[in-house]
């Protein structure tokens, strides 16, 4: 690990990475907790995977943009440590998979050499920030949101409020009101906006709190209409220390923000948010912004398009967005179940560099995109996109589905998915060819009911189940309908419609996409249509296919399996898992009482009194786990400790511990109160190991 000393240039995440291998070293010899370094290893984007002895490796790129030295070394790392297969997420990250857990440390490291990280990419974090992939060419947004979420992402990473939170946390950025990046299903959703104040336009955003699909999906709500762009980041880190203080720690399925807020109330969740505000580490948060340089491409020979060829002027039509910048085009990408390999990669890397801005984004559908194509070189893409077998039309349409990993790597998958997707796609190519052009509706699947797939918000969404009959188990889907973007941050939700075996999936969107053809009126979108029909109407629709009488030796074999299916689900770590260790939790406030000490010897005193913070409520809730009394809250913690201790004359330091704990709240930061602040945790933490010696020799 010392070499990462001399390559590395940032201090921050040179101790990252050795930090990393210093705790997979202590967890090998048996001197850390198995749920312990779980938790460590998740905050730094290493995930467990279906297959024992294998980590997939989570890459952070936020708003999904990459340069192409960061996708060659993206293509290098994955030769290198894993398959050869980068794959691209509905959260615009990239996934790597089959990783030894030993090798993940030298894995950092490189792709750190191209500003890469994996810091955050799982766990109880701010998880990877998406964003619309037009962002910056769009003729009709307001303003380019990339800036904005690139600061906010580089604002919160290793931020200390944000690195134990009871959930991880997710955001987008919509830049028109179209919301392209489908905000009302995030716990925090931005929808550029700006407004006239004493003559001159002001930037900011419409603000949604609280969406997530998941079992039990939920709409997010607004919270403000318009929020000053310079507030922006502020107001994040209220709503995190609200969050992080007030939200579920036990129950990870009530754990997400969205249940604080259906808890508390909209009203006093926003009270409690405006409660924060005066220890916020800034006030306003001014983003630097700048206009996006035009990119020059290079004169090169390439092959002249044939005005008869009737592919590619298909292609044109399904796969281009015209963009604000004159003369420039942005080109897209269909990428079969987000998989593309590495030699793929590297391949259009050399052969379009120079066609294309040195500007790669990733979208929410699991494609590429490039940007600043020229006329003349459209066709020159086409036939390297068609020479390297990814120049199928149909970017974004009914055929370009979406599906999670499933049971190809993924610990809670309950089918396989990306079998499943490639069936369906297959299948509306051939039968159905005029939808390649219909970007309204969405085929989505997952491999269980937890949505990673996005079936929730899917005009028809399909995810893994299990049936019984005649004494075995059944691969099944649970076919929903419904589901619509309907702009402003406002949606539908997918309705459960029936439960049918997985090998009838072909025959249900059949059924769906052959009733919408014959029984539309004129004009009429698939969301109105059936909204129009309701959720009776698909149920009798697809009621034939749930029958179990006549089922077929083939299906009880899943999709893309050759034996007969069993559940096999393991323990998911979407989240991280807690740890109610006494002896962990008073060893990590020692490292918070180290990181706050550390943070202000920087004059970081906003980011010093949260780690103080955190350091007394791991001690206390350390001593209360002690006496057997279990919270699941910080709050909860602060209350109890006051009535197990305070109250009964056992701490006597304050007259209320909660009242002292939550002075940070009452005083702007400064070097004089985190001082005052970091003295007092240091004191609670001597108590502590006091009350614990006592307790030994008692």
């Amino acid at each position: 690990m010392q070499s990462f000393r001399t390559e590395l240039e940032n201090p921050l995440v040179e101790q990252d990475i050795i930090e990393l291998e210093k705790k997979i070293r202590l967890y090998r010899e048996g001197k850390m907790d198995d749920e312990k370094f779980r938790s460590l290893r998740l905050a730094r984007g290493v995930y467990g995977q279906r297959q024992p002895g294998v980590q997939m490796v989570r890459i952070k790129l936020p708003y999904g943009k990459m340069s192409l030295a960061q996708w060659e070394r993206i293509a290098a790392v994955s030769d290198n440590y894993s398959t050869g297969n980068l794959h691209l997420t509905t959260r615009q990250d990239i996934q790597l998979h089959f990783v030894s857990l030993d090798r993940t440390p030298e894995l950092w490291a490189e792709l750190e050499q191209d500003q890469l990280t994996i810091r955050e990419a799982c766990g109880n974090t701010v998880r990877n920030i998406t964003a619309s992939d037009t962002a910056g060419i769009d003729p009709d947004e307001p303003f380019d949101v990339t800036p904005y979420a690139h600061a906010m992402f580089a604002y919160f990473l290793r931020k200390p409020l944000c690195q134990e939170m009871g959930r991880k946390f997710k955001i987008a950025f919509s830049n028109t009101e179209k919301d392209s990046a489908l905000t009302f299903m995030h716990d925090m959703g931005l929808i550029a906006r700006v407004r006239e104040e004493e003559g001159r336009l002001v930037r900011g955003f419409k603000v949604l709190i609280g969406g997530g699909l998941g079992a039990q999906p939920h709409l997010a709500i607004c919270t403000r209409e318009f929020l000053a762009a310079d507030l922006l980041i502020p107001y994040l880190e209220a709503v995190l220390r609200v969050f992080d203080r007030h939200g579920e720690r036990n129950s990870r399925h009530k754990a997400r923000i969205k249940f604080l807020i259906q808890k508390t109330g909209i009203e006093l969740f926003n009270q409690l948010v405006e409660a924060e505000q005066n220890a916020l580490t800034h006030q306003r948060y001014t983003v630097l912004t700048q206009e996006e340089s035009v990119f020059t491409p290079e004169n090169k020979t390439g092959p002249v398009h044939p005005a008869e060829d009737p592919e590619f002027l298909y292609w044109k039509k399904t796969n281009l967005f015209t963009q604000k910048q004159a003369g420039y085009y942005a080109v897209y990408v269909r990428v079969p179940n987000g998989n593309i390999s590495s030699h793929t990669s590297r391949n259009l890397i050399r052969r379009l560099n120079g066609l294309i801005a040195d500007d790669v984004r990733v979208t929410i559908n699991q494609g590429l995109q490039f940007r600043f194509v020229t006329e003349a070189n459209l066709y020159p893409v086409y036939r390297i996109l068609q020479e390297e077998g990814l120049a199928a039309p149909g970017f974004g349409s009914v055929a370009d589905i979406t599906s999670c990993p499933g049971t190809d790597t993924c610990n809670l998958g309950i089918s396989n998915s990306t079998a499943t997707a490639l069936v369906l796609s297959e299948l509306i190519e051939e039968e159905f060819p005029e939808f390649l052009e219909n970007k309204e509706i969405t085929v989505r699947i997952s491999g269980c009911m937890n949505s990673c797939g996005q079936h929730g918000m899917a005009s028809i969404g399909f995810h893994g189940s299990s049936l019984k009959a005649n004494g075995l188990v059944v691969p099944a889907l649970q076919v929903l309908v419904g589901g619509a973007v309907l702009g402003s941050g406002d949606a539908r939700m997918a309705e459960k419609v029936i439960k049918i075996p997985g090998k009838r999936a072909p025959l249900a969107l059949r059924r769906i996409l052959q009733d919408y053809k014959e029984n539309r009126t004129p004009g009429e979108s698939f969301a109105v249509y059936n909204h129009r029909r309701g959720e009776q109407h698909y149920y009798e629709l697809l009621k034939p296919l749930a029958r179990l009488d006549n089922l077929q030796e083939e299906e009880y074999i899943d999709w893309g399996q050759e034996v007969k299916f069993s559940t096999a689900i393991g323990v998911g770590e979407c989240a991280g898992v807690m740890i109610d260790l006494v002896a962990t939790l008073l060893l990590e406030a020692q490292e918070k009482i180290e990181a706050a000490e550390a943070c202000l010897s920087q004059q970081q005193w906003a980011d010093g009194i949260y780690h103080a913070y955190s350091a007394r409520i791991q001690c206390a809730k350390a001593l209360l786990l002690g006496e057997g009394v279990h919270c699941n809250t910080q709050m909860g913690i602060l209350t109890d400790f006051d009535r197990h201790f305070t109250d009964k004359g056992l701490y006597v330091t304050a007259t209320s511990f909660k009242e002292e704990v939550l002075q940070m709240n009452a005083h702007s930061p400064s070097g004089a109160f985190a001082e005052a602040y970091l003295t007092q945790s240091k004191s609670f933490l001597s108590f502590t190991g006091e009350w614990r010696e006592k307790g030994k020799k008692g």
